[in-house]
């Protein structure tokens, strides 16, 4: 509304030749601009600008002589070490009262256990002679067909002594108590991250 207002005044003060009143009269468009034919004026500016200290040579050698000061202090402290907390015992299994008790045997049982450790140790030795037995056999077949393999061609003999870089890194699975299950996603699971961070 004042806008309308204000394009009727200004019309009607061109059509009768009174342009002096535009200048004392303040027409806004809104109540949030001011017209550009307002006269404005800026506010003096008073404030002096700051002077600048002038450095004092013996202050700033004394601050400087004071870092140097705390640096040599901080040097001469060890640095701290971050503890293996994989060597560490907690203290819950620091109780000397925690003693197992001793399981009481009978004379019939430790015998019995005494004879099948024995069992068990020739029963293992047995394997590993029979064991010693195959390879030591492989090894001289080996060592036989390399010699008839020199006498018949020298390149084949240089061909089959040489290192097979296949074999190193060797991956192998072993067997597993249930068979895999074809197409199965492992979850991820949820846990929390309770390692310590330390800052030197």
């Amino acid at each position: 509304m004042s806008g309308v207002l204000a394009r009727s005044f200004s019309l009607i003060c061109k059509e009768r030749g009174c342009f002096h009143a535009l200048w004392n009269t303040q027409i806004r468009e809104s109540h949030w601009q001011t017209s550009f034919l307002t006269l404005r004026d800026s506010l003096p500016m008073r404030a002096e600008p700051k002077k600048k200290k002038k450095a004092d040579p013996k202050r700033e050698q004394a601050v400087k002589d004071r870092l140097k000061k705390r640096l040599k202090k901080l040097e001469k402290i060890p640095p701290e070490l971050i503890p293996v907390e994989d060597f560490l015992i907690p203290t819950k299994f620091m109780n000397e009262t925690r003693v197992r008790a001793d399981s009481n045997l009978s004379f019939e049982e430790s015998e019995r256990r005494a004879l099948l450790m024995k069992e068990w140790s020739r029963y293992k030795k047995q394997q590993h002679d029979a064991e010693m037995k195959i390879i030591n056999s492989v090894l001289e077949a080996q060592q036989e067909a390399l010699k008839e393999l020199r006498l018949e061609s020298e390149k084949l003999y240089q061909e089959a002594i040489k290192r097979d870089q296949d074999l190193i890194p060797l991956e192998k699975e072993g067997p597993s108590h249930t068979p895999p299950i074809t197409g199965y996603q492992a979850p991820e699971g949820k846990y929390n991250d309770i390692t310590k961070v330390y800052t030197q």
